[in-house]
């Protein structure tokens, strides 16, 4: 599967060869008893044997044994997938003594809920920046037939696909936005989390598999360049202050203009006007504490 832009899909993975259904079982209580019962006779039989009676008593005991190898034990969270000579005869997902034809190969694949957490992997962001990222899946297997016979090791293939995913989240976004309507890693992680489980179950989807969760655990500037970044971080809160502050002390020195004209306290010329503006700016905006100038004299002295 390939992903282009956040979010679109432009090829999938190839069909799986098959899909699980319900293999043929019984009760295995019922089948114990009958082997326990042929391997009892054959040996009741063997010891009051006569003569031509050791055929029989080999008949009983291989009758007994293949009846008991037959027996299946499934315990809760497992599945067996059931083979016959090599083609899929469906899985037993039922728990508890079962039991199948005895010529069958029944290979025991776990239900449960896993975790698989990747390694720390170092990648670069749409901005070409490197960063350190790591995420944990929730997944389980939905379906065991595809998880046996659609891919190699579906643990192993699991891990792989769940790093590839990371890696195209990682390289399709910043870790900072730019400009406002634009995603990052840093500010979007639910955005961003929705989209990695969107991937890694497309990825994932054709092994029988099913992500139940996914989250990143770990995000953060490669240590080459992390106090550059931050540097950068601390910029760009001054700055974003500065201006919230400007334009709070505008707002008052506007204000405060409009009510002096309004009621006609004074009357100010433009060029007392901008001493004003100035003088308040100043006292609106230091990051110290202004000293007080009383103005014994006129307004123009």
């Amino acid at each position: 599967m390939a992903v282009g832009e956040p979010g679109e899909i432009r090829a999938r993975m190839p069909q799986p060869p098959v899909s699980e259904y319900a293999a043929r079982a019984w009760s295995g209580w019922l089948a114990l008893a009958v082997g326990l019962a042929l391997v009892v006779g054959a040996v009741v039989l063997a010891s009051n044997s006569t003569t031509g009676t050791g055929i029989y008593v080999a008949a009983l005991i291989a009758a007994g044994v293949l009846v008991l190898i037959g027996l299946t034990a499934v315990a809760p969270g497992q599945a067996r997938v059931v083979s016959l000579f090599g083609r899929y005869a469906g899985t037993i997902r039922d728990t508890g003594l079962r039991w199948v034809n005895p010529f069958t190969r029944r290979r025991q694949v776990s239900t449960r809920i896993r975790n698989h957490e990747t390694a720390v992997l170092k990648v670069n962001d749409a901005d070409g920046n490197p960063i350190e990222m790591a995420a944990v899946v929730v997944w389980q297997v939905d379906d065991t037939a595809q998880a046996v016979y659609a891919v190699d090791d579906f643990v192993q293939f699991v891990a792989i696909q769940t790093e590839t995913a990371v890696r195209h989240i990682a390289g399709n976004y910043p870790y900072d936005a730019r400009r406002d309507e634009q995603l990052s890693l840093r500010q979007n992680a639910a955005e961003i989390t929705s989209q990695l489980s969107a991937e890694i179950s497309a990825r994932v989807a054709s092994a029988g598999v099913h992500v139940i969760e996914s989250r990143i655990t770990r995000l953060s500037y490669a240590a080459e360049i992390a106090q550059a970044m931050l540097r950068r971080q601390q910029a760009d809160a001054v700055v974003a202050a500065r201006t919230r502050l400007v334009e709070g002390a505008v707002g008052m020195v506007r204000m405060a203009l409009d009510d002096l004209a309004e009621q006609g306290i004074v009357d100010l010329d433009e060029e007392r006007k901008a001493a004003m503006v100035s003088n308040l700016l100043v006292v609106l905006c230091s990051d110290h504490a202004t000293q007080p100038v009383v103005n014994t004299g006129t307004l123009y002295q």
